[in-house]
């Protein structure tokens, strides 16, 4: 029985025209080696399942190949390709540095650096996962990238080019790897399948590119899998069942639910989805991508950016000509909210459920129309109301009024003294006159606004109710009362700060907290929204308040005792003992601090 290996390694590429995706590279790869123009040391760096190791693998392999072809490719035929092919080239050394990343190793494949190569012109080491080499690793490594013999050449590859040091990378050339298009795999998994006679459906194979995301090696990998799991015919609905990934043409359906305002439909739509397993975040990013793809449709430009199968295309395109782009907007806004909350959600199920009843009354809720013009309103909550157009006209000025002609309940800020309006406007909103006649002035000259509120209040006050003088024995007795009553609420810290604090009456209206920190003042502060009204009810004057003082704590004077480091206690010694000194300078003694 013939054994079974999987596709990433069975159709791995061997030259630089069957890398998939990667043309900017091996374009440049191939032009270097032309031209003689080799740096001796390059840094692939990329997603995972993008070619960085096949094309290290490939470049390896070209450089030490007899007899290029025209175009820079190797020839797969001489004693150096058929040794690579099978393995057994000593021209090329890979080291794996997530599981070889201490200072030893890389002392190792220094030491092999020193010797020439036995067959060919070069030896190549690969440095796969670079980023997980030690920072000694990397510091030991540095001397031998910079200089190495003309006869080496380092290739390094990773996943994380951020984690790799800076002197590292400047004595590098880098070459970063992209994410294989969808197209661009789904025409490489058409080779494979027309090679292994596996009949494959175009719709399904966008299917498993999508599912990859740019990564080659993982739609080989699913591939594989539907191929076991179908037995050779791969089709769309038993891909998407092998994947777990919903049908578009829920989404479809549901579009037309919501935009019909059919919650019941829509309601049943999602129980029967959630009935064949598929879970509400499941349901929700689907429907998320689908909301995505066809505001993306709206636009002609941007209908490249569609990525989804040929067979859908034409009917996304035909959806997004029948849906406004303010429904889609509020309807991708109010899937995403309903995403995030997923996960916080107890009832995940209600949580999609109130998703689907805000998409089947957008319309409802924000109603979105366009005027002759071109530019969108929103509804007016109340029919009567007439928004003020100030766009396209004249303004005239009134008149600059000083601010000590208009009357006190007239006054506005300097900044605003100077008037305008609209003359055309005069059917929507009322002109605004400036009061120009001379008003008497008021009786009480001499007393400021506040203080006649104040006056005012104090009067009130005196009349509900005369209140209870402020003295510090009242006011220790309502303070242990309020305090009291926070123990009965368990506030137990509060309570603590409540009786260390120093009480000091400043008038018959103040009185000051005395706190000794800022931790204890936090505690007045947050309980100054209840405790004022408390006082002001139990000495019946509504004009009682009271501030906070912070008074840090005197110093006793005493020294803080503070433990010596060995090197402090050295110190202190020599200075009270100088023969200490002399005596260690005469011995040359080294001292380990």
């Amino acid at each position: 029985m013939e054994k079974f290996v999987v596709s990433a390694r069975k159709y791995r590429p061997q030259n630089f025209s069957t890398v998939v995706g990667q043309s900017h590279i091996t374009t440049t790869l191939k032009n270097a080696i032309n031209n003689n123009q080799l740096a001796h040391a390059f840094l692939f760096c990329g997603p995972r399942g993008v070619g960085k190791t096949t094309c290290a693998r490939i470049l390896a392999k070209t450089i030490n190949c007899e007899n290029k072809t025209a175009d820079g490719e190797a020839c797969n035929t001489c004693n150096s390709c058929v040794s690579f092919d099978a393995g057994t080239s000593l021209n090329i050394h890979e080291l794996d540095a997530a599981s070889n990343n201490s200072v030893d190793d890389i002392r190792s494949l220094v030491d092999q650096v020193r010797f020439a190569p036995q067959a060919g012109q070069y030896k190549v080491y690969i440095v796969d996962e670079v980023h997980m080499l030690s920072a000694s690793a990397f510091n030991a490594f540095l001397k031998t990238l910079e200089e190495p013999p003309p006869y080496a050449i380092f290739i390094l590859a990773t996943t994380e080019k951020h984690k790799i040091l800076p002197t590292i990378l400047s004595r590098c050339q880098i070459f970063d790897f992209k994410r294989i298009t969808a197209n661009d795999t789904v025409e490489h998994l058409r080779e494979i399948c027309d090679k292994e006679s596996i009949t494959a459906e175009n719709t399904a194979l966008h299917v498993i590119a999508q599912k990859s995301e740019g990564c080659m090696r993982d739609s080989l990998s699913i591939l594989d899998k539907i191929v076991s799991f179908t037995g050779g015919k791969i089709t769309y609905t038993n891909t998407l069942e092998h994947l777990n990934i919903l049908d578009e043409d829920y989404f479809f359906k549901l579009l037309q639910f919501a935009t019909e305002q059919k919650l019941s439909e829509a309601l049943l739509l999602f129980d029967d989805i959630n009935q064949k397993g598929f879970e509400g975040d499941t349901f929700l990013e689907g429907f998320i991508e689908f909301i995505r793809n066809l505001l993306v449709s709206k636009d002609v430009k941007a209908a490249i950016l569609l990525e989804v199968a040929e067979d859908f295309r034409d009917k996304y395109l035909q959806a997004a000509k029948e849906i406004s782009a303010n429904w889609m907007i509020a309807a991708l806004n109010t899937t995403h909210e309903a995403a995030l909350q997923y996960k916080q959600a107890r009832n995940k199920r209600l949580c999609v459920e109130m998703a689907l009843i805000k998409l089947c009354y957008i319309n409802q809720a924000v109603e979105l129309s366009e005027d002759a013009g071109g530019t969108i309103q929103k509804k007016k909550l109340v029919d009567t109301a007439k928004p003020v157009s100030f766009k396209g006209l004249s303004f005239i000025k009134i008149k600059e009024v000083a601010a000590a002609e208009i009357p006190v309940k007239n006054k506005v800020k300097p900044e605003v003294a100077a008037l305008y309006v609209n003359e055309e406007a005069t059917s929507i909103a009322p002109k605004i006159i400036v009061d120009e006649t001379p008003k008497p002035a008021p009786k009480n000259k001499g007393m400021g606004s506040l203080q006649k509120i104040r006056a005012r209040l104090l009067q009130e006050t005196k009349q509900e109710k005369p209140f209870l003088e402020l003295t510090m024995e009242n006011l220790e007795k309502a303070w242990t009362i309020y305090t009291e009553n926070l123990f009965n609420d368990k506030k137990f810290p509060v309570v603590t700060q409540f009786k260390m604090a120093v009480l000091r009456i400043d008038d018959e209206f103040n009185f000051t907290v005395i706190t000794e920190g800022v931790l204890q003042q936090r505690y007045f502060e947050l309980e100054r929204s209840s405790l004022i009204p408390y006082m002001q009810k139990y000495f019946g004057n509504k004009l009682l308040k009271y501030s906070i003082e912070v008074k840090e704590p005197e110093s006793t004077g005493e020294r803080e005792q503070k433990t010596l480091t060995s090197k402090q206690q050295y110190e202190y010694l020599i200075q009270k003992y100088p023969l200490i000194k002399e005596l260690k300078d005469r011995l040359k003694m080294e001292i380990d601090y």
